[in-house]
């Protein structure tokens, strides 16, 4: 059996790419990278340079592949990065479904988002019959999440057999670069946000992703997807478990969001300046504001065996790794 990941230096890919190392080994495992290598690199597997806007190369890094991961996906809050979102997001994924199909790929993993579903209406639960996130309304990189899961199910529709998956905020362990909330967190530690802005977000755990991913390969029905959800917590909430686990204290100072969307374009600014990514842009507090804070993951439970752990837990183990990594100092 040989496995496939697209996207594995990214936060969900390296943890996969441990997590199957662990149950087949590493000569069970084939990571596709773009530029780095990241949290993965140093398992032992087998790495190839590749590009998911190319055919050619994915065939070849297909070849003899039973399952393939796909999580190679362009994450932004920046409205200026909507073409080259589309371009990674949804074009990438045509060109995966293609060569999965053209090399007998036997089941395709699709990492969706669950930004690819409407958030609203925000007072009922949301599941997998929710409407997609595809209309003008919508911010730029939900629209690529919902329309690179059409681009699967034409591949389905040709004879793929694939699933897709829904987490909704991913934090913990083996997050090198790191990613959005890693970056929270090295923020918190270091002391470099002097104030924290109301709202939240659903969090999950990036094991309990994986190890649904993972169950997903095995007994996901073909063409359905499944939410992967922990929990909704505030910012403020995060903060404070934060300060808990590393004694470093958190911001008093909590901004609502409408206070924070004034100040945005300034702190964006700054920012850019440092040669820093920005955390609070416009589509970031859309998130933390809109999202919805009644998500099911009860399919997934029910057919998975998913179940999530704390998000506590998930924040004391992602500093232990980076602590580990010298990501804190």
């Amino acid at each position: 059996m040989l496995n496939v990941i697209t996207g594995a230096s990214g936060h969900v890919g390296s943890a996969l790419a441990h997590a199957l190392v662990d149950r087949q080994g590493a000569a069970a495992v084939r990571a596709l990278f773009h530029r780095k290598r990241g949290g993965a690199a140093g398992l032992g597997i087998e790495w190839i340079k590749a590009d998911i806007q190319d055919a050619a190369s994915l065939v070849a890094a297909f070849a003899g592949a039973t399952t393939v991961f796909h999580l190679a996906a362009m994450i932004s809050t920046d409205p200026r990065q909507a073409d080259a979102m589309w371009n990674v997001n949804v074009a990438g994924t045509r060109t995966v479904v293609e060569a999965a199909l053209r090399c007998g790929v036997r089941r395709l993993v699709h990492f969706s988002s669950i930004h690819a579903y409407d958030q609203h209406p925000l007072g009922e639960p949301l599941d997998e019959t929710r409407a997609k996130a595809d209309g003008p309304q919508h911010d730029a990189y939900d629209r690529t999440k919902a329309a690179s899961e059409t681009e699967v199910r034409h591949g389905i529709a040709r004879g793929l057999d694939a699933v897709i998956l829904n987490p909704t905020g991913v934090l913990g362990p083996y997050d090198s670069y790191p990613s959005y909330m890693g970056q929270f967190l090295t923020n918190l530690y270091r002391r470099k946000l002097p104030a924290l802005v109301a709202g939240g977000f659903d969090w999950v755990d990036v094991r309990d992703v994986v190890a649904a991913a993972l169950a997903a390969q095995r007994k996901g029905r073909c063409g359905e997807n499944y939410i992967l959800s922990g929990g909704w917590h505030s910012v403020h909430e995060l903060a404070q478990i934060s300060q808990q686990i590393t004694g470093v204290a958190a911001p008093r100072i909590l901004l609502p969001v409408a206070l924070a969307r004034m100040w945005a374009p300034v702190q964006i600014a700054l920012d850019r300046s440092r040669g820093r990514r920005p955390l609070y842009t416009q589509a970031a507090l859309n998130a933390l504001e809109s999202g919805n804070r009644q998500i099911s993951n009860a399919k997934a439970r029910q057919e998975l065996g998913f179940d999530p752990r704390p998000v506590s837990e998930s924040i004391r183990d992602a500093y232990e790794w980076m602590g580990k990594h010298d990501m804190l100092q």
